[in-house]
């Protein structure tokens, strides 16, 4: 599993190296080419960094220094990067544990006197329900933990920059008031589009079991249930045990669950041998990447509308 993951990271790095633009990442290179003067605001993942850069247009240099795709707790920062976030007139972070490789880098920038904003600061935060957690090490996945998967509410992305285009001006003089206000509009119809593409899939139907534990506020908002985060997808194990994928079946047997979903770090085996255990279909889902528009819009009907199709 862990050769499938390095792979993984490999050919993602690679393709954001061949075209920075299309994953949606501002990257370093953009810094050297912002105009004097032009504040530069560093995010720490793509998803949020997408919403940023959506609300600040032209008016500051958004660099985005995690490839998009990578995974957030793991994903550790190179001395570039450190160099770069030392130096942003502001830090927008998500919060709640989700950037565990770069923490020891905020920590460092925060304590420099570096500015933050944290995202995480302005939604009212879900915690890990009973039979959602995985075993796997990661401190968002225990039980009664703070779910740091946010970007998946647009309603909780319209707090958040709404949140921080008050702190853009008030810090860095940087009035954004009018798109902030349009962006939030967006965000609405984008919101009662997910909603009524959702509305068509009968309520029994709602039911989610997934790769990781990141689909709780998508969940909440939209009416699902969340089964479970119950594919061994992100342990240490190279391969499922016969007593999880009876486990498993059982609990897709009595939720009546009509897809199981995979998401980053799913190792292919895995899901696999669950599909052919359990006889339900197995779907990718993208959770943690922007499409290649690089638009959180579109990264958002992607995923309703993979969930409504496969749960049909």
């Amino acid at each position: 599993m862990m050769k499938t993951k390095l792979l993984y990271r490999l050919v993602m790095t690679a393709a954001c190296a061949v075209s920075l633009a299309a994953c949606g990442v501002t990257g370093p290179a953009a810094q050297d080419a912002a105009a004097p003067g032009m504040k530069t605001i560093v995010v720490t993942y793509s998803i949020l960094g997408a919403v940023v850069k959506d609300l600040v247009g032209d008016k500051a240099n958004v660099i985005v220094p995690m490839p998009n795709g990578q995974d957030p707790h793991e994903w550790e920062p190179s001395a570039k990067d450190i160099e770069i976030i030392n130096k942003a007139d502001l830090v927008v972070q998500n919060g709640l544990g989700l950037e565990g490789g770069m923490e020891k880098t905020l920590l460092q920038a925060r304590d420099a006197g570096v500015d933050f904003f944290t995202a995480s600061d302005a939604i009212t935060v879900r915690k890990v329900g009973p039979g959602e957690g995985l075993p796997s090490g990661d401190p968002d996945q225990a039980v009664g933990a703070d779910d740091p998967h946010l970007w998946m509410d647009p309603t909780a992305m319209k707090a958040v920059e709404l949140a921080l285009a008050t702190k853009l001006k008030a810090d860095l003089g940087i009035d954004v008031t009018g798109r902030a206000q349009d962006l939030a509009n967006r965000l609405d119809s984008l919101d009662k589009e997910v909603a009524g593409d959702v509305a068509a899939l009968p309520a029994a139907n709602r039911r989610l079991v997934t790769g990781h534990e990141s689909m709780g506020y998508f969940a909440q908002h939209y009416g699902f249930k969340l089964v479970g985060a119950i594919v061994p997808s992100i342990t240490t194990q190279a391969e499922v045990s016969a007593s999880d994928l009876a486990a498993l079946k059982k609990l897709i047997q009595m939720n009546h669950v009509n897809a199981v979903f995979t998401e980053l770090g799913t190792s292919p085996a895995v899901a696999e041998a669950i599909g052919k255990e359990t006889g339900v279909k197995v779907v990718q889902l993208t959770t943690h990447m922007l499409p290649d528009d690089g638009s959180y819009f579109t990264f958002m009907r992607d995923v309703a509308k993979t969930i409504v199709d496969a749960l049909k």
